[in-house]
């Protein structure tokens, strides 16, 4: 990687070399990034994307990094992420959301502008972004509820508005996750509520977010997609499995969905033990466990 290169031909973009990524995973593990990137706007994002296609530049990009795991190794070639992207315009009953953006911060904008329709995602720690590239959901809501479209950016530089057709949401998923592309900006369409009425439902669900889940600690959130017919956290008690440590990783005590990072847990804690539940869960109960949380990045 020719660093004076790119620090010359990249100029007004904020760039780092060699960061590690433990700064900004939400377990607070991950080896380094070979260059990271913060664009502030598409247009910078776009050229990120163009550069790479032009000098055969490997990239990706982590959005805000909560339902992630990134390996002890790190990622090589670029590493984009979109937490300075993050601007949340509201007209008439829809809201538009760069791709950084947290989804908690649009829910509190759908407050103050008494639209009602996204109170499920009020405690959902990710960004517009990634939230739409897994069509993420709680308390039975899910992202597909209040699409609208979204501004994305493909591999080859084009940018393109997807509907909510063209997303094919389902469980987990979206058409995102069988492409490379970015999600520059969101758009939700809303219905007119009761300030009062969102704000109570809002209230109910975080209290039963903090009641039931390991806050306190580093975690990437729900580790698992829940099997048909089954729920993951009862698969994981039965098996006895709840408690376990595996290095600095444990099964939360609270909620045995999640992994939290209790003691300066690293990556390969955090694979090893799911892997581990995998396969505990399968010989006993003959379910798979198909994990939500992404594993990406290098062995080290």
């Amino acid at each position: 990687m020719n660093i004076e290169k790119i620090i010359t031909d990249l100029n007004q973009i904020k760039l780092s070399f060699n960061e590690p990524l433990s700064q900004f995973t939400y377990t607070k593990t991950g080896g380094p990034a070979d260059c990271l990137l913060f664009p502030k706007s598409t247009e910078e994002v776009k050229e990120i994307i163009d550069y790479c296609n032009r000098e055969k530049m490997d990239w990706l990009c982590l959005g805000n990094a909560s339902n992630l795991i990134v390996r002890d190794g790190g990622i090589s070639g670029f590493v984009i992420m979109l937490s300075e992207l993050n601007q949340v315009t509201t007209k008439k009953n829809t809201i538009t959301a760069d791709a950084g953006a947290k989804l908690i911060d649009v829910t509190k904008e759908a407050l103050r502008m008494n639209l009602t329709g996204l109170e499920f995602a009020c405690g959902i720690p990710g960004s517009i972004g990634g939230a739409a590239y897994m069509n993420a959901g709680a308390y039975g809501g899910e992202l597909v509820d209040v699409f609208e479209s979204a501004e994305i950016i493909l591999e080859d530089g084009r940018i393109v508005t997807y509907s909510k057709e063209e997303m094919d949401f389902s469980y987990r998923h979206s058409v995102l996750q069988n492409m490379k592309g970015i999600v520059l900006n969101v758009t939700f369409s809303l219905e007119k509520g009761v300030h009062e009425t969102i704000q109570d439902k809002m209230n109910e669900l975080t209290h039963l977010r903090e009641s039931k889940q390991p806050l306190e600690y580093p975690s990437c959130g729900s580790v698992f997609k829940r099997p048909e017919g089954h729920f993951t956290g009862k698969l994981i008690q039965d098996a006895n499995l709840q408690g376990l440590v595996w290095g600095g990783a444990q099964i939360s005590t609270k909620h045995a969905g999640f992994i939290v990072n209790i003691n300066h847990a690293t990556a390969t804690d955090y694979v090893e033990l799911i892997q581990h539940i995998q396969s505990v869960i399968l010989e006993k109960f003959n379910v798979t466990l198909e994990t939500e949380v992404r594993v990406i990045g290098r062995e080290k």
